[in-house]
């Protein structure tokens, strides 16, 4: 689908309290191409209180699903989106999107899904609450311990967003929010709304998501504000002032709802003082600098805005911009040969223009001009060519440190030391992204120590990692999305850091039999069950957390040390050296820790085929106390939690894994070792796995 095939005026409408309200009348919205009507948008009939009161309600059926559930649903959504991209690029050209712009906002919000349902799926338990740390011993007999859990708070997850990612700015937030077990209410900005809102139609099309985990207000805010709760949660992106402004509203306070804000930055980019023209380093920089301007037209909140930039390379550094900037077309973004779209309206170029205005006073321009205009209206379109200023004096300026224009502007400033670089650098009080270019490891090391206090994200960009490196600007789901001060004090994305800012920790204290009970996930100290049937004979299905098993004894021989020696090659003194032993912590030979390990395992395994399929790991071990000659140990062996595997293309049986807590002890009943061993366990099929015929496909 193109541009030329949508819809005459889009009327996209809001979707709350389970359904869709469209409203004919109301704000009308221009392309930012050519100027002409797109769309009518409003929310004048939605009940801001019935919308957060119905996310609330709703949003228990998400709570009562495990994580694992959610992501499962979160991968299908990805998949559903994946195949319905067109349309969304169609839109995305009417923003002043190029096509690669639109891959970053589309593909990589869709991208964002498949990471958090894979997080979720790899390291959070298959449960409605999220175990936290280790368990805490409390009293001196090991009957009274505790341990954190994350539990779903029971709100709305209110998300503002702004103009210029539609699409990936929605679903970043969305995705662990959902994760988390929280309904979204997602606010778009105004001038990109009819973007998000054909994503939204198509979740909620899809019928993937329980009714209620995502609502939709497509106009203004009204009082949405005003009826929040101390369960809900607020999670903004926009500009610095904007967030200042909401983060003190005086319901927010009052009820002291969490308030996560991502706001605009002027972030930098610093050339190493150590590097030449000659350097593949100069030429990346150059590189990074003209494409963080011209990427979405400069409309990115990680955007570099000043480039620090040796003073006796200022000259260098700007032929070589006017020289990458030369080969940036201007126009239509529908168009292949366009490099550079519009800004996303009229209104917004002409604040970029009054912030470059007011620039002009502490900084020159050096680089500017209308460049030839590859379809779309130069007047009626919100084109604005690049610009680049030079800061001469940029220690005593204030302007350029303080002012952003939210567009294709970056200005240089010049620095004699790595000091004046830092110092440059803070002059942002605070930013979302920072990146630094150079080969030289001990400026590397000097700049991201002096900038990472004041830093969100720092990139370290030089001739190794060039060609896989994703951008100054690209945040990534895997990691930090924020930064202090200006860039809003918050944090987005990193993981599964997202999740957790939708829980409420609680700490829970108990005896270890009960704690095991409500966490399903065994504390040592809990009662155990022990079986006529070796654990090992049970399916995934059959074995129960608390299963155990206490082996036979085994005393350790010289022959033992000698031989298992002789086996690994490990002839360390403390094992095989009778004096050297004599002279070392031990007083005496002792054995291998890795033989306990073997010899554990071969007092606890069934020998014979059976459910149990293989190793899969060998995690937290640890040596406590040695085992010398003569002395007798066993094992108790007992499932600590269970993990349910998703079957993939071309496995014939399902299974799960089961982790396994060993405890080794001597015969005085003290633990000489503790590990846990992980073990692939066949399982029976259940309404989460393909068809047979699909599986072996």
């Amino acid at each position: 689908m193109t541009p030329s095939t949508l819809p005459d005026l889009l009327r996209p409408a809001s979707y709350v309290s389970g359904r869709w309200h469209a409203n004919p009348e109301g704000q009308i919205l221009l392309d930012a191409v050519y100027g002409r009507p797109v769309a009518v948008i409003s929310s004048e009939r939605v009940d801001f209180a019935q919308a957060l009161a119905y996310g609330r309600t709703a949003g228990a059926v998400v709570r009562r699903q495990t994580f694992h559930e959610r992501a499962r649903a979160l991968r299908a959504l990805g998949t559903y989106l994946m195949e319905r991209k067109d349309i969304y690029y169609a839109l995305s050209t009417l923003t002043g999107a190029t096509r690669r712009d639109s891959w970053v906002d589309i593909e990589g919000g869709i991208g964002t899904l498949f990471s958090y349902a894979s997080a979720a799926r790899r390291d959070l338990p298959d449960e409605r609450f999220w175990p936290d740390g280790k368990v805490e011993r409390l009293g001196r007999e090991g009957t009274f311990v505790g341990r954190h859990l994350l539990v779903p708070r029971e709100g709305v997850a209110v998300q503002i967003n702004a103009f210029n990612f539609p699409v990936w700015g929605m679903l970043e937030k969305f995705a662990p929010s959902f994760i988390a077990g929280m309904p979204s209410l997602v606010k778009p900005a105004p001038q990109t709304a009819y973007v998000a809102e054909r994503v939204v139609r198509d979740i909620i099309a899809s019928g993937l998501l329980p009714e209620g985990a995502l609502q939709l207000v497509t106009g203004g805010p009204g009082d949405l504000l005003d009826h929040l709760e101390e369960q809900d949660v607020v999670a903004f992106t926009g500009s610095a002032a904007t967030a200042a402004n909401l983060r003190v509203h005086p319901n927010i306070v009052a009820r002291s709802v969490p308030f996560n804000a991502e706001a605009d930055s002027l972030n930098a980019s610093v050339l190493g003082l150590s590097v030449t023209p000659e350097e593949p380093e100069f030429a990346l920089f150059v590189r990074e600098v003209a494409r963080e301007m011209t990427g979405k037209a400069g409309q990115k909140c990680t955007a570099i805005r000043r480039a620090m930039v040796p003073s006796h390379l200022i000259e260098a550094v700007t032929d070589g911009l006017r020289r990458e900037l030369a080969k940036v077309t201007l126009g239509d973004p529908a168009r292949d040969d366009v490099r550079m779209g519009a800004l996303v309206s009229v209104e917004q170029r002409e604040r970029v223009r009054g912030t470059l205005q007011k620039l002009t006073a502490e900084a020159r321009v050096v680089i500017s001009g209308e460049s030839e205009l590859l379809g779309g209206d130069r007047e009626r379109g919100a084109f604005l060519d690049p610009t680049v200023l030079v800061c001469d004096l940029p220690l005593t300026a204030s302007g350029p440190h303080e002012l952003e224009a939210f567009g294709p502007v970056v200005t240089l400033f010049p620095y004699d030391s790595l000091d004046d670089a830092v110092t440059l650098a803070k002059r942002g009080r605070g930013s979302l992204a920072g990146s630094i270019v150079t080969h030289d490891r001990t400026e590397a090391t000097e700049l991201v120590m002096g900038m990472a206090s004041t830093h969100g994200r720092l990139l370290v960009l030089n001739r190794q990692n060039a060609k896989e490196n994703t951008g100054h600007g690209s945040p990534l789901p895997q990691l930090n999305h924020g930064g202090p001060g200006r860039a809003g004090g918050g944090s987005e994305l990193g993981g599964l850091s997202a999740v957790r800012h939708h829980m409420n920790r609680v700490a829970v204290q108990a005896d270890p039999s009960t704690l095991t009970a409500i966490t399903r996930d065994f504390v040592p100290g809990a009662e155990v069950t022990e079986d006529v049937v070796h654990p090992f004979r049970k399916s995934f299905d059959e074995i129960q957390v608390g299963d155990s098993l206490l082996t036979h004894r085994r005393t350790v021989t010289e022959a033992d040390i000698v031989n298992f020696a002789g086996l690994t090659g490990d002839h360390f003194y403390a094992h095989v050296d009778e004096i050297g032993a004599r002279e070392g912590i031990f007083g005496r030979r002792v054995a291998h820790g890795y033989f306990l390990i073997s010899a554990a395992a071969g007092m606890f395994v069934s020998p014979a085929p059976g459910p149990v399929l293989a190793n899969y790991g060998l995690e937290n071990l640890r040596f406590i106390l040695p085992v010398g000659i003569g002395d007798t140990i066993r094992t108790r062996l007992t499932c600590k939690r269970k993990i349910r595997k998703d079957m993939r293309s071309g496995e014939t049986r399902p299974t799960g894994v089961v982790e396994w807590r060993s405890e080794i002890t001597n015969q005085e009943g003290e633990l000489v070792a503790t590990y846990d061993i992980l073990t692939l366990v066949e399982r029976a099929r259940d309404g989460f796995d393909p068809p047979p015929d699909t599986a072996q496909a």
